[in-house]
């Protein structure tokens, strides 16, 4: 963590919907008057599309597993690096993943492909990261939850992390605001169906395949990271969504209801919250449970003086040297 230049991580699988997030973060720096650097998750990826896809293959010949979740698929050390770098001096090494057409484009690229390292800009009042790996710290969770589990996928999992000597990588350590994103399971998995469906002109049948494939990897390296997050949204539909893998509508989010779950509640002003949040109501001391419809609002109305607080830090450092 770093007073000087503060990170806020907004962490949760592929289809667990950190696009909302995003655009209300977006909203709030903007209103507040901050200028933020942000940084993509798929930007750590190993390898790019067309290789990542022989890598897949070439794992399933050999009867092993190989997703985006896993840390041999991703540059997880230069990611901490930046965290590193940009806690201590606001700068750092970065690039962007061409994901659509539109960023083809933009940086003249093909789809699925890479831009240049580069220096991150001086002079912004954060960073902020959107993907999969910004509460992972595989140290922690290896040894505190792994060596005693008798999960066999943990097992496994805790086998090849050893071979592989992937241990000592923390990135959580250098976030300020850890948020974790993260519907139940069912809906990530709707979403995700939809979203591919839709965005990447992928069969369903194609993405119901990639969810089973990756299982393992979400168990071992994605779900550890709620266990480390400041506040988690979870979001849950009120509707039947016992087969996620024919439903082809997503929930509304008036269809749902978002548990928040807050790791240090003593920092927080519930009656505060809930004045300003209609509808909410305290279901345990550190969790909050509001209707799916006030989403936005609850965002804006826990976030915002976080952020505020983060950035008036930042600034009373800097006028301060």
């Amino acid at each position: 963590m770093s007073s000087k230049h503060p990170i806020i991580a907004l962490t949760g699988s592929s289809g667990a919907g950190t696009t909302t997030f995003r655009r209300i973060f977006d909203n709030i720096f903007r209103r507040e008057g901050i200028t933020a650097f942000r940084v993509d998750g798929n930007a750590f990826r190993r390898y790019d599309r067309k290789a990542m896809q022989h890598r897949v293959a070439l794992a399933g010949e050999q009867g092993r597993c190989l997703s985006h979740f896993a840390p041999e698929a991703n540059f997880l050390d230069r990611l901490e690096g930046l965290f590193r770098e940009y806690s201590r001096s606001g700068t750092g090494l970065c690039r962007r993943y061409v994901e659509n057409e539109e960023l083809a484009e933009m940086y003249g690229q093909p789809v699925g492909s890479f831009t240049p390292w580069e220096e991150i800009p001086s002079g912004t009042d954060l960073l902020i990261y959107d993907g999969m790996h910004g509460g992972c710290a595989e140290n922690s969770w290896t040894n505190r939850e792994m060596s005693a589990s008798h999960n066999p996928i943990i097992i496994r999992r805790r086998k090849k992390l050893k071979e592989r000597k992937m241990r000592g990588i923390d990135i959580a350590q250098w976030v300020d605001l850890l948020i974790g994103v993260v519907p139940v399971i069912n809906l990530e998995w709707i979403q995700k169906i939809y979203r591919d469906a839709h965005e990447k002109q992928k069969s369903p049948e194609s993405v119901t395949h990639t969810i089973m494939r990756r299982m393992e990897d979400y168990i071992a390296y994605i779900t550890p990271q709620f266990s480390l997050t400041d506040i988690n949204f979870q979001r849950v539909p009120l509707t039947d969504t016992s087969n996620p893998f024919e439903l082809r509508e997503i929930p509304s989010l008036d269809e749902s209801i978002v548990v928040v779950r807050f790791r240090e509640p003593v920092r927080y002003d519930f009656p505060a919250l809930q004045a300003q949040i209609p509808g909410s109501r305290m279901s345990r001391r550190n969790t909050l449970m509001i209707p799916g419809g006030m989403l936005d609002v609850a965002i804006k109305v826990i976030c915002t003086p976080l952020v505020h607080e983060l950035v008036e830090r930042y600034r009373l450092t800097v006028n301060a040297t």
